[in-house]
């Protein structure tokens, strides 16, 4: 059981809520670990495919954005970059306001890429869904966008 939650987060039922806390950690963990196994690229890192991930998302960063989004310190993130751009996965533009910045872009190479990788992860995880029955699918429906949620904070 858990017991360093922090008190205010916890339900009328402090123990089912840390074991619920728990078992939900434990499962996104090894659901992760599984599905960083269904790359398409096996060249790229998962660090190097996350800032690429995040580069989908945002459009374009500097590199000391992508590590404050990445949690890596920005010399990190500059041999990740420069690594990405040898690959011509992303392109270095000077920053529209500051000359000494850059900023990082994906290239069109990377945006397929990604797309395939999505492709792929997408259809193992519904293989592996497929297996659950009408009340799980609808818990897995309601569960998604909490899941987001707690993704994005």
């Amino acid at each position: 059981m858990l017991t360093n939650m922090p008190e205010l987060s916890l339900g009328d039922d402090a123990a089912a809520d840390a074991d619920a806390v728990n078992a939900l950690r434990s499962a996104v963990m090894r659901l992760s670990r599984r599905l960083k196994h269904q790359r398409v690229d096996e060249s790229l890192s998962p660090t190097e495919m996350s800032v690429l991930g995040t580069l989908a998302r945002c459009g374009h960063a500097t590199p000391g954005e992508l590590a404050r989004k990445e949690h890596v310190q920005p010399p990190s993130m500059t041999r990740i970059v420069a690594m990405l751009e040898a690959k011509g996965l992303v392109r270095l533009e000077p920053h529209p306001d500051d000359r000494r910045q850059k900023v990082v872009t994906q290239t069109e190479q990377a945006e397929a890429m990604l797309e395939e990788s999505r492709r792929k992860r997408n259809a193992w995880l519904a293989e592996l869904a497929s297996g659950l029955d009408e009340d799980e699918w609808a818990a897995l429906r309601t569960a998604a966008p909490v899941l987001e949620k707690l993704a994005q904070l």
